[in-house]
């Protein structure tokens, strides 16, 4: 069952790495494999054979399944010509709006398409925007309304480290997204609609208004709606960075840790009322009547939070061992955690794209790992501070291939954080959300600010977080392996290899560039510039991108996360060439990550931008003058000068000609010739060189 199930995962992930879809027409050969299943499995070597069909079955089957459910889902697309257009549509709100600067964006399940021979996926993602002619439409989740939208198909910025929107879109049955049109006969049909999806996310929402109401404008309102119904949006991206610092960020969503603290805590209730009473237990023993009622917990609290991957892991997994009560049988911790993945991976094959995929099952696995048979008990207190040091350690390695990061601060933060949520902060907010007093969503409140308060003096520490680049993947591999060396159990010999088994992700760089070559990166920024060159030694970065909604901007969101997974720690110069937000709205976020100097720019004295202590004014530098700048640092990558002379060269040869050109010079005028390029950025001959013409 284990290496059935790990094979079929396999197979589902290698599909979605794949350029194009297979022909399922090739899957015609698994058919001959089940057929081979029915030999005799009497000898040895009978028994390996049927062993290794299955496997290969399974790695295939997971292969073509996903496949398959590729096909249908990308067969539900919005046709190119009818992107951009006026669309008339009736449908139903599928999920909470959710607020923006300026509107709402929501899901929407389509009905009905009023256009003629226009076609409408059935998942749309919109946006409603007000201004000041036309308010913003006042949406709710269950709402059937007619609607006049402007579509496009999913489409996200390519870049390397960074989050696939498109993957993000496809994972969720999202296949176009678009806008309301303001001027369109947009009205509400009907104020609810009967069906048990849209039930729960009214509920949801009703949660979260009593939350905002009740808690006005206090700072972690949204916090605990994340903890009651999984509405990870509420929470700021200010409060999201403290927790991704300190390793407490798998505690702020619905987590199996929530789902199986209030299943335990129904269990044990029904087990302990319901063994009282002779009746009650003639007709059902206690033990299946409490596992009923614990499953039935869950299930409402993970559909209640919105059903995300670890939701349904803990659910799935506790439905088994609700099973294994009912027909009194024992099943292993490693079936128990297999089967889960099976079904996960069967009802969504996109799942592996999430990073919470690997991490809820990986965590989940590691508990199972250094708890399950162990001889012996320890001290509740001792287990807990195990498990924590297994966390701790266990995780490295995917965190360091996800998000090339990991918090130095993660054990003591969860050695407060764990208890305090769980046992205290949690089951006051539920509570809160289920009775009519409002002290406790305040007290709730109270204590978590307690926990934030610890957190962000943690967060602010100056070695909180390991940044580095990405991992090879071989060596993600061989960490995995050492990390289950080192928690094997006490007695084993040479535990301390396992150590040395971290060490290729640290140490083993990528590559860069050879002597005298150069790497340039374009970096795919939507509406704005933003290019880094890396020679041997050094690295530039060419203005910074955009700034998109003033909470994020290219530099948090695009290049710090892909300069780090490069290896590129730190940049001899970034060059800003002019004052404009397409251009400089991510150089904030690059200087606070990534040790920059110097900063080379015509930004003017007073501009916001804050300047590290390298800055230095320039006149602005023409579009034009890139190749000149890419040129110049290739072939004098070997003296290690040549970033200096990229803006060097182009600003000095801008002011020798400004006289006789205009202000937007052509590159003729820029670069002059080659050999004045390289003469200008040649290192000296001497002691003394002689005066450049540059």
């Amino acid at each position: 069952m284990v290496s059935f199930s790990l094979l079929f995962v396999l197979g589902v992930w290698l599909l979605q790495q794949q350029a194009a879809l297979p022909d399922l027409a090739q899957a015609g050969w698994l058919a001959a494999l089940l057929s081979a299943l029915w030999i005799p499995r009497h000898a040895l070597w009978q028994r390996i054979a049927h062993r290794a069909l299955l496997l290969i079955l399974a790695l295939a089957g997971g292969f073509f399944y996903a496949g398959w459910m590729a096909q249908h889902r990308l067969a539900d697309t919005l046709p190119y010509a009818w992107q951009g257009r006026d669309i008339a549509l009736t449908g139903v709100v599928a999920e909470m709006p959710r607020p923006h600067e300026l509107g709402l964006s929501f899901l929407l399940d389509v009905e009905s398409v009023g256009t003629p021979d226009a076609h409408v996926p059935q998942h749309i993602l919109l946006s409603t925007y007000r201004d000041d002619k036309h308010a913003a439409l006042d949406l709710h989740a269950g709402e059937r309304w007619q609607l006049t939208v402007r579509l496009k198909q999913p489409h996200g910025t390519s870049n390397p480290y960074n989050f696939d929107f498109e993957a993000w879109a496809l994972e969720r049955d999202v296949r176009a997204v678009g806008y309301v049109h303001s001027k369109g006969d947009n009205r509400r049909i009907a104020a609810s609609v009967s069906a048990p999806s849209y039930t729960i996310q009214r509920i949801r929402e009703s949660v979260r208004t009593h939350f905002q109401r009740t808690l006005a404008d206090a700072p972690y309102t949204g916090v605990l709606s994340a903890l009651a119904i999984g509405d990870q949006g509420s929470i700021s991206p200010a409060q999201w960075q403290v927790f991704t610092r300190t390793g407490v960020n798998h505690l702020m969503s619905i987590s199996g840790l929530h789902i199986t603290m209030l299943a335990g805590f129904a269990f044990a209730l029904t087990y302990g009322l319901w063994r009282r009473s002779t009746r009650l237990t003639l007709r059902l023993p206690a033990r299946k009547a409490a596992a009923l009622t614990g499953f039935t917990v869950a299930l409402g609290y993970a559909l209640l939070a919105g059903y995300g991957v670890p939701a349904q892991r803990t659910v799935y997994m506790l439905a088994t061992v609700a099973v294994a009560l009912w027909s009194s049988r024992n099943i292993a911790p490693s079936q128990l955690l297999a089967g889960a993945l099976l079904i996960v991976t069967l009802l969504d094959p996109w799942a592996v794209l999430s990073p919470g995929f690997w991490l809820s099952f990986g965590a989940v696995a590691l508990i199972f790992y250094i708890t399950a048979n162990r001889l012996g008990s320890n001290h509740w207190l001792a287990e807990y501070g195990r498990v924590q040091w297994a966390m701790s350690i266990g995780l490295i390695p995917l965190l360091l291939a996800l998000f090339q990061q990991v918090s130095l601060v993660s054990p003591i933060a969860n050695a407060f954080a764990i208890p305090l949520i769980e046992f205290v902060v949690v089951p006051l907010t539920l509570l809160g959300a289920l009775l009519p007093f409002d002290w406790l969503l305040q007290l709730a409140h109270q204590s978590m600010g307690l926990c934030m308060s610890a957190l962000v003096w943690l967060s602010n520490l100056p070695d909180a977080v390991w940044t580095q680049h990405a991992p090879p993947a071989w060596s993600i591999a061989v960490g995995m392996l050492g990390i289950f060396w080192i928690l094997l159990p006490r007695g084993f010999p040479a535990r301390w290899l396992g150590g040395l088994m971290l060490l290729p992700m640290f140490l083993i760089a990528p590559q860069a560039p050879p002597n005298g070559a150069l790497r340039l990166y374009i970096f795919d920024v939507g509406q704005g510039l933003a290019v880094a060159a890396q020679t041997q030694n050094h690295a530039l970065l060419y203005d910074a991108g955009p700034d998109y909604t003033g909470e994020t901007d290219s530099g948090k969101r695009i290049l710090v996360p892909a300069l780090r997974g490069l290896g590129i720690a730190q940049l001899d110069s970034l060059i800003l060439t002019h004052d404009d937000i397409d251009h400089t709205g991510g150089a904030t976020s690059v200087l606070q990550a990534i040790t920059t100097a110097p900063v080379i720019s015509s930004l003017v004295p007073h501009h916001p931008l804050p300047p590290p202590a390298s800055f230095l004014r320039r006149p602005p530098i023409p579009p034009s003058c890139v190749p000149c700048a890419i040129a110049a640092v290739a072939p004098q990558a070997n003296h290690g000068n040549g970033m200096a002379c990229i803006s060097k060269y182009c600003i000095h040869r801008r002011r020798a000609t400004h006289k006789k050109t205009s202000a937007t010079m052509n590159a003729a005028a820029c670069c002059a010739s080659a050999a004045e390029r390289i003469a200008c950025c040649s290192p000296p001959t001497s002691k003394k060189p002689a005066k450049r013409t540059c």
